[in-house]
């Protein structure tokens, strides 16, 4: 029964909508702005488990699955299909709620605003190849080279970029503290592009045999892991300490930032050996969650 629950919960993808969450909750209180509304956060939660959802349709339709994860959306495809569509029209419903009862935040929007949601729309959207391709045939998860950077830049905007859309929408809040928040924005953008080129190596089989030009492709896993992901990782943890000492951070907020750099060079040395995919799910994905309580418990703590 507990592995049938946590199977449904990372094959299912509701623990991507749990990351979305504490991300921006993590961001909230680095930036010391005020939550958004719960109506937001529940939209929050539901919208990446839908949209990652999505790759996974054509697993549904497989008679001999290849993977653990394509048997489990083959056995439980009429639960994700009903599930989908009941997580999309409840997103619909609150996304229309949103608009509607901050209509005037909404049309007050300054441009630069506007511009950061098309950026953002447009990023989710060449993902997948969701645009017809009459108008524009591309989809960046066949990009291998630029696939890592996309996902950690969507994320990063979801964390940080969508923050501040939804506070200037709902509170008419600006945020001021702008090279906090750039040095937020790139290090989450850094951090989750690592955790999509480590998330790369468990389908380095597949990407091969596809001819997708991923790093680990590309270069090989030990390459990948010695000299990509090392290294970025290294540049980060540089990069933290730079800031930590111009923003003057407290040595317990130094520590709580640290640690998740520390954690993702180990697992990534780790990743010399195959896991099974559950490692991948829940340990690199994990260290998402585990950055974000980190970086929470850094201001808490301070605080």
């Amino acid at each position: 029964m507990v592995g049938k629950l946590i199977r449904s919960i990372f094959f299912g993808n509701y623990f991507v909508g749990i990351l979305a969450v504490s991300l921006t909750i993590e961001a909230c209180l680095q930036l010391g702005l005020p939550f958004p509304s719960a109506t937001y956060f529940v939209l929050l939660f539901i919208s990446p488990t839908v949209y990652y959802t999505y790759a996974y349709r054509g697993a549904m339709k497989l008679q001999k699955p290849t993977n653990l994860r394509a048997k489990w959306y083959a056995d439980n495809r009429t639960f994700v299909k009903y599930s989908q569509w009941i997580l999309f029209a409840v997103s619909m419903l609150l996304a229309t709620y949103l608009f509607v009862k901050n209509i005037d935040g909404v049309l007050s929007l300054p441009k630069d605003y506007w511009a950061s949601i098309v950026v953002i729309l447009c990023a989710g959207a060449f993902y997948y190849g969701l645009l017809p391709r009459s108008f524009l045939s591309l989809n960046l998860r066949n990009k291998g080279w630029l696939k890592a950077f996309v996902i950690g830049f969507v994320w990063a905007c979801c964390a940080n970029v969508l923050l501040l859309i939804i506070l200037k929408i709902e509170l008419d809040i600006n945020d001021k503290d702008w090279p906090l928040w750039i040095w937020l924005f790139v290090k989450n953008w850094m951090f989750c592009t690592v955790n999509a080129i480590m998330f790369d190596i468990k389908d380095y089989p597949t990407d091969a045999n596809k001819d997708l030009r991923t790093f680990v492709v590309r270069y090989g896993l030990r390459a990948t892991i010695f000299y990509i992901l090392i290294p970025l990782l290294v540049i980060g943890l540089a990069s933290l300490l730079i800031f930590a000492h111009y923003r003057h951070f407290h040595a317990l907020q130094l520590l709580f930032n640290t640690l998740p750099f520390m954690a993702t060079i180990i697992v990534a040395y780790s990743m010399r050996k195959r896991h099974k995919i559950l490692y991948y799910l829940m340990v690199i994905d994990g260290l998402i969650l585990f950055k974000s309580i980190c970086g929470i418990l850094g201001v808490l703590t301070y605080g």
